[in-house]
């Protein structure tokens, strides 16, 4: 293995994962596995990019450590040379974490400074620039993201936030220096490493900067940011010989399917009320499920009821009815009921066969990714084709295998879910 991610949940696992196994042309990508969680044993052969999927963009800090640092350890066994932390590309997090102290752990653990800090993805509106966070023309603290229930993000200077949660300097490559090139890039990430700086906020407005930073991060062994940073890496491995990478094949699947949606970003309401206005839809009633007279059990008997017109469960809200809830019973009860509730009526739909569930929103999306793949002996993801920019389709196990879409709440189309199961296939 020659690239290794820890992503700090599903849906980013799977962006990164797509982008890897995509490449550019014309070296193409790399032969890209996605594991739920660390594995147990060694990695397959032939797997020249491995990433590890957790849920630790909202755990505790010190658990998010931990976590980190024994993916780190795997990965390096698997012979990895150079490791990603991914992050969201709206740099999910909050002033205390987790990204600055794991990316101040892995940092550490490999004796690295200079590391480069770049949340973009220009493919879907996220650049930076001066140091900013962009979400399209506007600034991340502006965006909605301010409003987000877990990790609002207030601030859109990613030195100034990051600055927050390490106690070491944070750094900036402006956007003239990516213009001129690589070996200038290069050259600034050497001087911020010699001056102590443990990060550097890379400024990248488009793709061919993510190529220059990219090319720039040829021999780097530490690399932080979105799925975008990972645009131009595989193909320095190709050009040395060092990677032969590989296409993936995908066969569509029959049966039932199911939508699970429980994001509150703009994206995903649109989507919601989208399909809701064609297709079966059922509103989760949050204090009903906290009282136990919603189960997984009424969620599966409403998508079995309207099996083969693909039915959306759906726990999406306004930022003000998300505050309203949580003022009433607690954030953290309010996110690890509704976590609950979507993995297990994943579970109960899997034993039911169902194997196509297409899911909205990153915390949503990592419950049900783990339910899944524990009901199936956690088998190796493979990386199907791409949705939207962002969001691939993941294949588990062989034989009757499972097909997933993970959508972060703010990526996708409109019409995002009729497309995901039109391309998973048929009922």
């Amino acid at each position: 293995m020659l690239i290794g991610v820890i992503a700090d949940d599903f849906t980013g696992a799977s962006d990164i994962a797509n982008t890897l196994a995509k490449g550019v042309a014309p070296e193409g990508g790399l032969a890209t596995a996605q594991f739920p969680g660390i594995p147990y044993g060694p990695a397959a052969e032939h797997v020249e990019a491995g990433v590890i999927s957790l849920k630790s963009r909202t755990a505790p800090i010190d658990e998010a450590v931990a976590e980190s640092l024994a993916a780190l350890e795997w990965l390096l066994e698997q012979g990895c040379r150079q490791i990603i932390f991914k992050y969201c590309s709206t740099f999910d997090s909050t002033t205390e974490g987790n990204i600055g102290p794991v990316g101040q752990a892995l940092a550490l653990a490999m004796n690295a400074r200079g590391v480069v800090v770049c949340p973009a993805f220009p493919t879907v509106g996220r650049t930076v620039y001066q140091g900013h966070l962009f979400v399209f023309d506007t600034l991340l603290n502006e965006s909605g993201m301010q409003n987000h229930p877990l990790t609002p993000m207030t601030d859109p200077d990613i030195r100034r936030f990051l600055a927050l949660q390490t106690k070491w300097g944070v750094g900036h490559v402006a956007q003239a220096v990516v213009t001129d090139g690589a070996s200038s890039v290069a050259a600034a990430l050497a001087e911020d490493a010699k001056a102590g700086n443990m990060f550097t906020v890379v400024d990248a407005i488009s793709d061919d900067d993510l190529l220059t930073i990219g090319e720039a991060l040829e021999d780097a062994p530490l690399i932080t940011g979105g799925s975008g940073i990972a645009l131009g890496l595989p193909r320095n491995f190709i050009r040395k010989r060092l990677a032969r990478g590989g296409e993936t094949t995908f066969e569509q699947q029959g049966g039932p399917d199911a939508i699970l949606a429980g994001s509150c970003s703009g994206a995903t309401r649109g989507q919601v009320d989208l399909h809701q206005s064609s297709q079966p839809a059922y509103a989760i009633d949050v204090p009903k499920v906290i009282s136990g007279h919603i189960t997984a059990d009424t969620l599966v008997s409403f998508i079995i009821e309207h099996q083969g017109k693909q039915p959306l469960i759906y726990s999406s809200g306004t930022p003000e009815d998300v505050k309203e809830i949580q003022n009433m019973f607690g954030r953290e009860k309010v996110a690890a009921t509704l976590d609950a509730l979507f993995a297990d009526t994943a579970r109960k739909l899997i034993q039911q066969g169902y194997r196509k569930i297409v899911v909205a929103g990153g915390e949503t999306s990592g419950a049900v990714a783990q339910a899944v793949a524990d009901e199936l002996g956690n088998p190796t993801m493979q990386i199907g084709p791409e949705i939207d920019p962002g969001v691939p389709i993941l294949k588990l196990g062989d034989g009757d295998p499972v097909l997933l879409a993970l959508k972060s709440g703010n990526f996708g189309a409109p019409d995002f879910f009729r497309r995901a199961l039109s391309i998973m296939g048929d009922n």
